[in-house]
């Protein structure tokens, strides 16, 4: 998929703002792209961009309306669709990480095919997949994994990729959701490929490599969430992680969207390490990254401390504080 920036980023009507973490993932990363924001009333989430109509974005240039918000199982909501037709109409192609296509709706159908607009549907791209063969493959990899969604996994992946190539290290991030692939322009939306694929889209993804070459895999979901384990263990299998960060929200008392209980940063380093070495017996945990944003900073800090040695991690907001720490391990870890 060749995605065409500037965006018009649309958040739709979401709760809060993790629900539109497409969005803001974007815009973190891709800020140059980004040109305005397009909100229905009662939306809590803020990117904080100009408020455009698609007419007055098309006006100064935007290329592609953005579906920059998600929901439990990718489902569009039917009084979005004028928007997005609104968007069409003036000029714009339109993207979506959702699970549904937008080639689905008949509104949204009729206006592309009168307009000759460009539908992207990032969760369902057209490349087929093998199965996983686990054979290990050269390179080194380093997966991101989580107690919870949403606990920056890809944040964590993009900002490893920031802090190691400025180091003069030779290291990739690879994109497995549809925020990911809006930012590196490449990447399978992982939790789209039918289940039998999902480790071998994950080999290709992170295919052969050089020996000294790291690719960075964006994590998705838990091993702990009842919804997504399955994504995260194919996800897992098909890295062959050398290495791994876990990420970790430390506020939450139960997973997002279930009523079940956080696991504990010991479980999920427990877990990932039984679970990953059926791929690669020599995976190891490198660092835990924290999402501390509903931390002041003197207590952030002491969590970040505390947490550091009860697991003898190098733990750190990677947003906050950076991941230099995390980085130094892997340089400890993995010499080249």
């Amino acid at each position: 998929m060749e995605i065409s920036p500037p965006y018009l980023l649309f958040l739709g009507d979401v709760h809060d703002a993790l629900a539109a973490k497409t969005a803001l993932g974007v815009v973190d990363w891709r800020p140059e792209w980004c040109l305005g924001q397009m909100r229905l009333a009662g939306c809590n989430a803020d990117a904080g961009l100009a408020e455009m109509t698609p007419v007055e974005a098309a006006a100064k240039g935007a290329r592609t309306f953005v579906v920059g918000a998600v929901n439990a199982g990718g489902v569009l909501p039917e009084h979005w669709i004028a928007s997005i037709v609104a968007a069409i109409e003036a000029g714009l192609d339109v993207a979506s990480g959702m699970h549904v296509r937008l080639s689905s709706f008949a509104p949204i159908r009729a206006a592309a095919e009168k307009h000759g607009a460009r539908l992207f549907d990032l969760r369902h791209g057209e490349r087929a997949f093998s199965t996983g063969k686990g054979t290990k493959r050269p390179g080194l990899r380093l997966l991101t994994v989580g107690t919870d969604c949403s606990v920056g996994k890809k944040y964590t992946a993009l900002a490893l990729e920031k802090a190691m190539r400025a180091r003069g290290l030779d290291a990739d991030f690879r994109a497995t959701g549809q925020t990911g692939v809006l930012i590196a322009g490449r990447g399978v939306a992982i939790d789209a490929v039918v289940a039998d694929f999902i480790s071998g889209a994950v080999e290709w993804l992170a295919p052969d490599a050089a020996p000294t070459h790291w690719d960075l895999i964006e994590g998705q979901g838990s091993l702990f969430h009842p919804s997504f384990a399955g994504v995260s263990l194919g996800l897992l299998h098909g890295a062959q992680p050398d290495a791994f960060v876990v990420c970790h929200e430390p506020t939450r008392t139960t997973m997002r969207g279930v009523a079940h209980k956080l696991p504990s940063i010991a479980e999920v380093i427990e877990a990932t390490v039984r679970s990953g070495q059926l791929t690669n017996p020599g995976i190891r945990p490198v660092g835990i990254a924290v999402n501390t944003a509903a931390l002041d900073e003197a207590t952030a800090r002491t969590y970040l401390a505390d947490t550091a040695d009860a697991h003898g991690l190098p733990a750190s907001d990677p947003v906050r504080f950076g991941v230099e720490g995390i980085v130094d391990r892997v340089a400890a870890e993995f010499p080249l």
